[in-house]
């Protein structure tokens, strides 16, 4: 092989739990048509490259999680200024469109498409590796000669089979891009889709949804969505009530069962969480490392075409 693929850079899954019951008192009143809950994961704990991430799933629970295929969180972390930098070496990406998003400090992206920017708080980036392309990831400029907290995920949505070969692709996007609902009860960062009166003004290649919320103590929150499309929701921080009465916990992950539209919330101490979900893509997926692909033929070809340096020179781009 050309270049051994990054370590910890393979899709690994996460563990089911058995979620706690919400204590009486709740704040939530089942309504009636609240989504369910199909299951509830611990996150791992794992190393990718020099970073260390939280991975809430890799490839698995396909049915509940597409469009989306992996789900990181790296750090928080703390960085000392002039330290070297917390960094994921060149690597390859075929099929799929991991995606960063900053909630502290700042990362540095490089790739083989001859981008070289600093990515900042609050932006959202995507690489949209199509037939392939090679990226290396590391905290920010910012972070160098300040110090700070780097905090924030990565998070691959994956590309519907006809996009699989297109020409890869870097776009990043600012607060223009992203649209926030602020109430005394909560705030909503709308990254991709809509919700309420907010829109998302960054393009997806099917219908997906991405929205960080933060709620202050004692509030409701109900979040209409398509009952045909998949979500789920990661808690960052604090503590959060689910309308099907169960508790979740920090570094947890919710997967909601379709057929309902309402994912009804409340948070009695206030916290930090992430809602995902979209239209499924009923595809085939089949993965190796960083490629996600349709099937084992495409696959090879990824791997051939990496290894013939089509995606580009890593040794360039580190």
């Amino acid at each position: 092989m050309r270049r051994q693929f990054i370590k910890g850079s393979a899709i690994l899954g996460a563990g089911v739990t058995n979620p706690m019951i919400a204590k009486a008192g709740s704040g939530l009143i089942n309504a009636g048509f609240a989504r369910k809950i199909y299951r509830v994961l611990d996150s791992n704990n794992v190393m990718v490259g020099t970073l260390p991430v939280i991975r809430a799933f890799a490839g698995d629970q396909n049915d509940y999680v597409s469009p989306f295929v992996l789900f990181d969180e790296f750090g928080p972390v703390k960085v000392e200024p002039g330290k070297d930098a917390l960094k994921v070496d060149a690597h390859p990406h075929a099929g799929v469109i991991p995606t960063s998003y900053f909630i502290e400090g700042s990362g540095h992206h490089k790739d083989s498409l001859n981008h070289d920017f600093q990515i900042d708080k609050g932006e959202f980036m995507m690489f949209s590796s199509g037939k392939g392309a090679i990226h290396m990831e590391e905290s920010g400029k910012k972070l160098f000669e300040d110090g700070g907290t780097l905090h924030g995920f990565q998070i691959w949505l994956n590309m519907p089979a006809n996009y699989k070969f297109d020409d890869p692709t870097t776009s990043v996007f600012g607060n223009d891009y992203i649209d926030t609902i602020n109430t005394d009860q909560y705030e909503i960062k709308v990254v991709l889709g809509e919700l309420f009166e907010a829109k998302s003004k960054v393009e997806v290649l099917s219908p997906a949804f991405y929205y960080h919320i933060t709620m202050k103590e004692n509030s409701r929150l109900d979040i209409p969505t398509d009952p045909t499309h998949n979500a789920f929701i990661f808690n960052v921080s604090g503590e959060l009530e689910l309308g099907d009465n169960k508790i979740l916990t920090k570094s947890q992950i919710a997967l909601f069962q379709r057929g309902e539209s309402t994912i009804e919330l409340f948070s009695k101490c206030g916290g930090e969480f992430l809602l995902l979900g979209g239209k499924p893509l009923n595809e085939p997926v089949f993965s190796y490392g960083p490629f996600v692909m349709n099937n084992e033929a495409q696959i090879r070809q990824c791997m051939q075409n990496y290894n013939a340096g089509k995606m580009g020179d890593p040794n360039k781009v580190n």
